[in-house]
């Protein structure tokens, strides 16, 4: 009892000068790879930008897609840019009642066993297979970010809301660190919701 005690204040102290994270919400979206790209726009088709993300790099595109389930579909779902390797379709757990599939909550990338669907483009169609999660809520930081809150790449950590209406603790927040990552805590809509968050709102670290 007294080490768990000691532990968390450590922990608070810790984070009691520690710099306060941007929110990023996330809304349903899409990562493509350029093949899939060219399927439902046609060939050679490069995405085009409409607005930048706060990652570097990154960028909501003008090109939008249908989502389609077993009992649903859901329109107008963003590309983002740039493109990617494999596709990867991220939706909320709402999202996936409207569609009739299972994604699961998964970090970025890993897709084994994850949910299915089909996108519909203005040229053409691409099946999802094992391609759609549900975002595991997660931090991007940069290596210097990471040494200053005390943390490390891949560590599971506690996040407190500010809002004195919804104040709450996001446990089980991933962290990323990549050295082109800006400080940034990324939730869904959904998550977003419950906390009454807005892009741009400030957390803390909890420990």
């Amino acid at each position: 009892m007294i080490d768990d005690l000691l532990r968390e204040r450590i922990a608070t102290l810790l984070c009691a000068d520690a710099p306060a994270i941007p929110v990023g919400i996330s809304n349903r979206h899409v990562h493509l790879a350029q093949q899939d790209v060219e399927t439902l726009f046609g060939k050679d088709h490069s995405l085009t930008s409409l607005k930048a993300l706060r990652q570097p790099g990154q960028f909501a595109a003008q090109e939008c897609v249908t989502v389609v389930g077993p009992k649903g579909s859901l329109c107008n779902v963003r590309v983002l840019g740039p493109t990617r390797p494999v596709s990867q379709l991220e939706i909320s757990r709402a999202d996936c009642f409207t569609l009739g599939i299972q994604a699961p909550v998964r970090e970025s990338g890993q897709l084994d066993h994850s949910g299915s669907a089909l996108l519909i483009g203005p040229k053409g169609h691409v099946e999802l297979r094992s391609q759609v999660i549900c975002a595991w809520r997660h931090i991007h930081m940069s290596p210097q970010d990471a040494q200053q809150l005390h943390v490390s790449n891949g560590q599971l950590v506690s996040v407190r809301t500010q809002s004195a209406e919804r104040q709450l603790t996001f446990d089980q927040v991933i962290v990323r660190v990549r050295d082109d990552f800006l400080l940034e805590f990324h939730i869904d809509t959904e998550e977003a919701n419950a906390a009454g968050l807005k892009n741009g709102d400030r957390v803390m670290l909890a420990g």
